[in-house]
């Protein structure tokens, strides 16, 4: 299937005869990368794709709400973040009887994990980025990994450019100081 504009992905959502065509355009444009987005957040392959068929879900059901105030890049970021959180989130409200936090829990995933492709260095830089706060540790993998610019970062989170850039600072330190002391 050929890549489609966003404007033209919206404009075929529109038209109730289109609405299925707009959908596959949608999910083939934009799966692969937000599979990665929700994957660097729950770790867990089988849970990412389960983290991913909900926000289409969401996505589905919300789109006839765009308002178009925000990219639709940004708006589908925003639902695949808060979907991955909240997956974390009820992960760790169910295993609230295990003595290991959640990070914990997926760095022990992350180790065992038949898709993980990575070596060693990989798998510690992993690690480390597990051991960062939550907010810290997506600001870092959007900027790190995704080179996303901080302008984009703030629409996605709905924070401020300079908290982004202090977070990100932040994490890259924690990270360097697990490293080295690994």
């Amino acid at each position: 299937m050929a890549q489609v504009d966003d404007s033209e992905i919206l404009r075929l959502f529109r038209d109730e005869k289109t609405r299925n065509t707009a959908l596959g355009h949608l999910i083939s444009k934009y799966q692969q990368r937000l599979y990665w987005h929700i994957r660097k957040i729950v770790i867990d392959h089988d849970d990412s794709d389960d983290v991913l068929q909900n926000t289409f879900i969401k996505v589905w059901k919300g789109l006839s709400n765009f308002k178009e105030e925000s990219k639709l890049y940004t708006w589908l970021y925003r639902i695949a973040t808060n979907e991955a959180l909240t997956h974390l989130r009820n992960k760790q409200k169910m295993q609230a009887d295990s003595i290991h936090p959640i990070e914990y829990q997926l760095s022990k995933s992350l180790e065992s994990d038949n898709y993980f492709t990575g070596d060693e260095i990989q798998l510690k830089l992993q690690q480390a980025i597990l051991t960062l706060p939550e907010k810290q540790r997506i600001v870092f993998n959007m900027r790190y990994y995704d080179e996303t610019p901080y302008e984009q970062m703030a629409e996605i989170l709905e924070t401020s450019v300079g908290a982004l850039k202090a977070s990100y600072h932040i994490a890259a330190k924690k990270i360097e100081q697990f490293l080295v002391g690994a």
